[in-house]
């Protein structure tokens, strides 16, 4: 009999037990409870931290997060406004603001983070479609793109003027995307560009455009060097002829101002006594036959030429 009554007092503390653990639940400083009953919610929201009590068995404890909670979408292609298609991976933060809103209209996050990814991927590929790439890659508006000091003086491929940037774009679409979301009491707080690739299909074309426009300067490198060598050669051959002008110049006023100076000297020399001009005259005609005959050569000449002139002044027997 007294094993009997202890197994009953064990069975009702048992159910005791679990009863108090179905009626009584902690709530934490990271989240909110929401209370149910048949799936519909009673009462308010329960955000203050602490233990709490309900009904057991009917009611149930729907736990919704506080803190701020992470969304990170799936690298999609889409296209640009100037028709490129390119890869955009975007992540964004966000929290639940209206947790009653949130719990009827999507239950859980994982509803909640498929709701994101339709409503933010959908608003990123509007956005990017309105606008060009190169407005999507600049952060700002007002940032320059810098510029290779070897291609300062090259005209490349002009940079579009840019309206808006990057950040401008992710604002829109933080503005556009919060009013979506805060329907299912959800309040977005950032959203932005995690990685801008271009698509697989492009990326060939675009490397071929990027090594023709480097064949381009490179090819205008090799013009402006070819016409600088000829420019170079050009007036090295200018200087050189100058030169050599010069030289034959300074040489041949050289040789005429010697020639001068010789022929003076001979003149005041041999021109001193008739003799010394018969001297000369003597020596000059021998330098002429010297240099016109040799053993080979037959002369044919006048009585009165003035080569026969010493010839004739021979005596017999000379």
């Amino acid at each position: 009999m007294k094993n009997m009554a202890t197994a009953i007092v064990l069975v009702v503390l048992i159910l005791l037990g679990i009863v108090a653990s179905e009626a009584l639940y902690a709530v934490y400083e990271t989240e909110r409870v929401i209370i149910t009953q048949f799936g519909k919610p009673i009462g308010d929201v329960i955000d203050e931290a602490g233990l709490k009590a309900k009904v057991p068995f009917i009611q149930k404890v729907n736990r919704i997060e506080k803190r701020i909670l992470v969304w990170d979408g799936a690298a999609n292609d889409m296209p640009t406004k100037d028709k490129l298609y390119i890869t955009v991976d975007t992540f964004g933060r966000w929290r639940i603001k209206d947790p009653l809103q949130y719990f009827l209209r999507l239950r859980d996050e994982r509803s909640a983070q498929s709701r994101l990814e339709d409503i933010l991927g959908s608003e990123t590929r509007n956005a990017v479609a309105k606008h060009e790439l190169i407005e999507i890659i600049r952060t700002s508006k007002d940032r320059t793109a810098e510029v290779d000091p070897l291609l300062a003086d090259v005209d490349v491929s002009t940079l579009l003027p840019i309206t808006k940037g990057r950040q401008a774009i992710e604002n829109d679409i933080l503005k556009s995307a919060s009013g979506k979301l805060a329907e299912f009491g959800i309040e977005l707080l950032d959203i932005r560009f995690k990685r801008i690739n271009y698509n697989d299909s492009v990326r060939q074309k675009i490397y071929a455009r990027m090594i023709s426009e480097r064949d381009q300067i490179a090819e205008r490198f090799r013009s402006e060097g070819a016409g600088e060598a000829a420019r170079i050669n050009g007036n090295k051959e200018r200087e050189l002829k100058k030169i050599v002008s010069e030289a034959y110049r300074q040489i041949q006023t050289i040789q005429g101002d010697a020639d001068a100076e010789a022929t003076d000297i001979y003149a005041r020399s041999y021109n001193q006594t008739r003799a010394a001009a018969d001297f000369y005259k003597f020596v000059k005609t021998l330098d002429t036959y010297r240099s016109v005959i040799d053993s080979n050569t037959t002369l044919i000449l006048s009585t009165d030429s003035d080569l026969m002139g010493l010839i004739k002044q021979m005596e017999p027997g000379q």
